[in-house]
């Protein structure tokens, strides 16, 4: 799974502190092309921290938490860390491991004994480290959770609907429900919630106060951040969109504040004022090799970082970057970013927060940081990343219009509106209600999509939902022998997903 010297590579690069030479760095320059960072990407707040040899030599705010508000960001201001959050719920089961509550290798029925797979070998086989390492060949299933409005045990029992993406331990697939499971079995194995167990033993050992477990953990706070998104070129404000529902994958909320302090633990290998919260050899565990993310699988950096190799860890990727070992992740919710990362050859780490969806100015601060520190090529990260990206947009907006070109005129519905009305069910992710009034149709799926339907062509209509982060969703319909509408398909929310009627109007 993982090569004999990884298992001593982190460490010694822990050690390896003093043959690297130290480098002039200039944090007002830095500070100054935050702020320019800010302006050109058009993002209302971020935060950005650096840590240095144990010592927190930069935490600054820049922007508003709120548009049209005056309230500042500072490094105290709550966002979403999404997809950071991972790396604790890893770290949470190695803690349970070295109490020998658990192992890596367990059979993950062991403590969720209900647990069904589409695949009984899957079910049979998989593994606590399996939750933990995106390569079950389990796809991603997020509208679960984004788009229901299910809980916890309820996403789980829905699991045995989702068909493998590929052959069990074959190829990586991210998969955020898989850490809601993980989260599960810590649950099983310590006898306590994940959220309290991350409170206790991790959050209140690093004294991290500022940090909140869940978005409803952030109620009645005065310091946080208003998530944003571009529609239809504006920038606007959202509501927040919950990860609550499968929290250990992503739903803690922090400060560059606290996150300094999670940074400080890492690179001090997992200790605390000199005590250590894991072995070395569970620190080693988390942060080795487990197995190889595709090129194509990683982040679009790799154009201008061109890193040799990239792999997973226990809830962090890996890269090399200029002949560094670098360990970091994202975090990604609806108008809501994050990024660590982290050099341990230099015991160098940055985190990056914002309330900007997709806001890849994260991207360009923390290869910034890493180049300041080891006097790598200088390149403007912001300006090349801002170029690649603004390519990606107009992309996106040559398929939207070749979309519309498609489009076949003159043509009309096989049947009356009111006869498209009616419950359509998929067995993983529920029910699709079409409703008729007034000559129109209208859908409903879960909780987070509800809006008109327009007639397109055909028998595809497009859902304009009423939540406008989501863009416009085409739905199909076909029919059975007896010209009744029967299926219908969604697709632009991820994997087409069909749909099959279970009552007629």
């Amino acid at each position: 799974m993982r090569p004999l010297h990884s298992a001593v590579s982190v460490l010694l690069a822990f050690a390896a502190v003093d043959s690297i030479p130290a480098q002039r760095v200039d944090l007002k320059a830095f500070d100054a092309y935050v702020a320019q960072g800010v302006k050109d990407w058009e993002i209302p707040g971020l935060a950005v921290a650096i840590v240095k040899d144990d010592s927190v030599v930069f935490a600054r705010g820049y922007g508003v938490r709120e548009l049209g508000k005056s309230d500042r960001v500072d490094e105290h201001t709550l966002f979403a860390i999404g997809s950071t959050t991972k790396a604790m719920t890893a770290l949470s089961v190695l803690m349970l491991r070295e109490e020998g509550k658990l192992r890596l290798g367990d059979p993950v029925l062991r403590y969720l004994p209900t647990l069904q797979l589409h695949d009984p070998v899957m079910t049979r086989e998989l593994t606590v480290r399996d939750l933990l390492t995106h390569h079950t060949g389990l796809g991603g299933s997020d509208l679960l959770w984004a788009g229901g409005d299910y809980d916890i045990d309820e996403i789980i029992r829905r699991m045995r609907w989702l068909k493998p993406a590929a052959s069990f331990r074959s190829e990586y697939n991210y998969q955020n429900v898989q850490y809601a499971m993980a989260g599960e079995v810590i649950r099983a194995a310590s006898g306590i919630g994940w959220s309290d167990f991350v409170l206790r033993r991790i959050l209140a050992p690093l004294g991290m106060t500022e940090t909140a477990l869940t978005l409803s953990g952030t109620a009645g706070r005065p310091n946080v951040s208003t998530p944003h998104m571009r529609i239809d070129d504006t920038i606007r404000v959202i509501q927040n969109r919950s990860v609550d529902p499968v929290a250990p994958a992503g739903s803690i909320w922090s400060s560059v504040h606290d996150m300094a302090k999670w940074m400080r633990f890492v690179l001090d290998s997992g200790r605390v004022r000199g005590s250590r919260l894991i072995s070395a050899e569970a620190f080693t565990d988390w942060l080795s090799p487990q197995i190889v993310v595709p090129r194509g699988s990683f982040y679009p950096t790799t154009r201008f970082a061109r890193p040799h190799q990239i792999n997973y860890a226990l809830g962090w990727f890996l890269h090399d970057y200029n002949g560094l070992s670098v360990a970091m992740h994202t975090g990604s919710i609806d108008g809501q970013i994050a990024i660590i990362g982290l050099v341990p050859d230099l015991r160098l780490g940055v985190y990056v927060l914002a309330n900007l969806d997709h806001a890849e100015l994260r991207h360009a601060l923390m290869y910034r940081v890493f180049d300041m520190y080891s006097g790598g090529v200088k390149r403007d990260w912001s300006a090349d990343l801002k170029t690649m990206y603004a390519a990606f947009e107009q992309q996106g907006r040559q398929a939207r219009a070749n979309f519309v070109q498609s489009r076949v005129s003159g043509t009309s519905p096989s049947a009356p509106l009111a006869k498209y009305a009616g419950t359509y069910v998929d067995s993983l992710y529920g029910a699709v209600d079409i409703t008729s009034e007034g000559g129109r149709l209208r859908a409903a799926f879960g909780k987070g999509f509800t809006g008109p339907l327009e007639h397109w062509h055909y028998d595809t209509f497009l859902a304009h939902w009423d939540d406008k982060r989501s863009d416009p969703t085409p739905l199909t319909f076909s029919f059975d022998a007896r010209g009744n509408p029967r299926v219908v398909e969604l697709s632009g929310l991820g994997a087409p997903v069909r749909f099959v009627r279970t009552s007629q109007q």
